[in-house]
């Protein structure tokens, strides 16, 4: 009788941690395909913001006349520079941020259970399993970032208020491949180059932690009074990540510095950084290109959420639909 009651309790084990991995990969397919809608809609202010970031302080100009010089120089295209290297980073990022999370999370929901009685988690539980799933993550795309931000600041170098080469007409060179910035970059500057930027991007976790406590904690606020729609993850996804990316802004700044600064250029550390920043451009260098940033940032927000909670139910409405086989 009891080899039976175990047999029964090893096998609903299973089928719950079978469960989960399904679930685990549901939200990080749903995470993954909402960034790629996300990316695409929101692109050409990533592009503004970046070589805002990276832009020496000669390059003063607003956010209307930087984009009107990069259709004006490379036309519509422009605004797309390194759109490819992009959505293969943001879909693996997202993969692997919501696997992870949802993983995590999991993990102290059971441990909840066992001591209160409740998989509720507390907002430090939430925050320590964003941060774990955000630092993992990093790790694993940094150099995806690297790449994508060498691709997106390219073509700035070779205007004329820029510091960089240009082919003797006066004319920016075909640019290569998102295979082939890598191999160069590989081959001229080595592995470590790959990993630039990485101390700030760490400090940088903190974004999705803010950003995702926040939504999820004004989630439940709603959830107690009504059913959450995709609109709804729509606004509270931008509440959050607008909070978030205010907050965290001149550390982007300097990861975007870092990321193409080249071997034969300044290698300084993160606290260096800030401090050559703040000497030479003053207070406002850590806020370049924040306008189109947190635009960017919070419309992008708004539909992942919106796209992730939509097609997490439609996965989970069809895994419902799916038999269940007998033991």
């Amino acid at each position: 009788m009891s080899q039976t009651a175990n047999s029964k309790k090893e096998a609903m084990a299973q089928t719950t941690s079978a469960a989960q991995q399904g679930d685990n990969i549901a939200h990080a397919l749903a995470g993954a395909g909402g960034g790629l809608l996300s990316m695409t809609l929101t692109y050409p202010l990533i592009t503004l913001s970046t070589r805002a970031q990276v832009e020496s302080k000669r390059a003063q100009s607003s956010t209307y006349d930087a984009a009107r010089r990069i259709v004006q120089r490379e036309g519509i295209a422009g605004l797309y520079s390194g759109l490819d290297s992009a959505l293969f980073g943001i879909s693996v990022t997202n993969f692997v941020y919501y696997y992870w999370y949802e993983w995590t999370r999991a993990f102290f929901a059971r441990a909840a259970l066992r001591t209160r009685a409740s998989e509720k988690l507390t907002t430090v539980e939430s925050m320590i399993a964003g941060a774990l799933a955000g630092s993992a993550t990093v790790l694993m795309t940094n150099p995806i970032w690297v790449v994508n931000t060498r691709m997106t600041a390219r073509q700035s170098d070779s205007s004329s208020d820029l510091p960089g080469p240009a082919t003797e007409s006066g004319k920016s060179a075909k640019k290569p491949s998102t295979i082939a910035t890598l191999i160069n970059l590989v081959k001229e500057e080595g592995p470590l180059a790959l990993f630039a930027g990485v101390l700030p991007a760490l400090v940088l976790v903190i974004n999705p932690i803010l950003q995702y406590t926040i939504f999820e904690r004004l989630k439940d606020v709603l959830a107690k009074r009504r059913r959450v729609t995709p609109r709804d993850a729509f606004f509270l996804g931008a509440l959050g990540k607008l909070a978030a990316t205010s907050i965290t802004y001149p550390y982007i700044t300097v990861k975007s510095r870092m990321h193409v600064a080249s071997k034969d250029g300044p290698q300084d550390g993160m606290g260096q950084s800030l401090k050559r920043i703040i000497r030479e451009e003053g207070w406002g260098g850590l806020y370049k290109g924040i306008g189109p940033k947190v635009s960017q940032s919070v419309i992008t927000a708004a539909f992942l959420f919106a796209f992730k909670d939509a097609l997490y139910e439609a996965s989970v409405r069809a895994r419902s639909k799916i038999p269940v086989k007998a033991a």
